[in-house]
């Protein structure tokens, strides 16, 4: 029982940045939002190659934060309604979470991690898109934790079922993206 306990609250706790990482993929799709396409990095270089390149974008960064933040504020819904989903979360005092700020640090952290990565993959001349395993995978997991540790810390136990996880998570995502069409790549 304990094992399962420990598998539901890494998928629970970790939900706001999975779903802020993920919500740049359908906000792309959305034309109203088309005037938020504009690159996070504005073109810039560093050493000849783009900070972060064309595909991360302020229509990302703040359709993550909303919906990040959103799915926090469901999650302490949930609680404040189920003492069995209290129980399983215990760990985390949800309702005693500042929503408007833990909610953009999961999307913050989540998307900040990636692009971070991005970083890294531009000036190792890796195009846009193409995989850098294991690192496109666990960059908004790092990132995401990190960046909500101020506010809740995990054993590492838990940290390391987070990170296990939310990658099997990832890839199963990201190949169901590849086969609905709306990435170009499996991985």
């Amino acid at each position: 029982m304990h094992l399962l306990h420990d598998i539901f609250f890494a998928l629970w706790f970790f939900l706001p940045a999975g779903i802020a990482n993920v919500t740049p993929i359908f906000a792309a799709q959305i034309p109203q939002l088309k005037h938020l396409d504009a690159p996070i990095d504005m073109g810039k270089t560093y050493h000849g190659n783009r900070i972060f390149g064309a595909h991360k974008t302020w229509r990302g960064l703040i359709t993550g934060i909303v919906c990040g933040t959103l799915a926090l504020g469901l999650q302490q819904l949930a609680i404040a309604h189920s003492s069995g989903l209290e129980t399983w979360t215990s760990q985390v005092n949800y309702l005693q979470l500042p929503t408007l700020i833990v909610g953009p640090l999961f999307a913050i952290g989540a998307l900040g991690g990636d692009a971070i990565e991005s970083f890294f993959k531009r000036q190792r001349n890796i195009a846009p898109g193409q995989g850098w395993f294991p690192f496109d995978q666990t960059d908004y997991i790092i990132g995401g934790a990190l960046a909500t540790m101020a506010f809740v810390q995990l054993s590492l136990l838990q940290y390391v079922w987070l990170i296990i996880l939310w990658l099997i998570i990832h890839l199963i995502a990201s190949a169901v993206g590849y086969l609905m069409g709306v990435k170009e790549r499996p991985i």
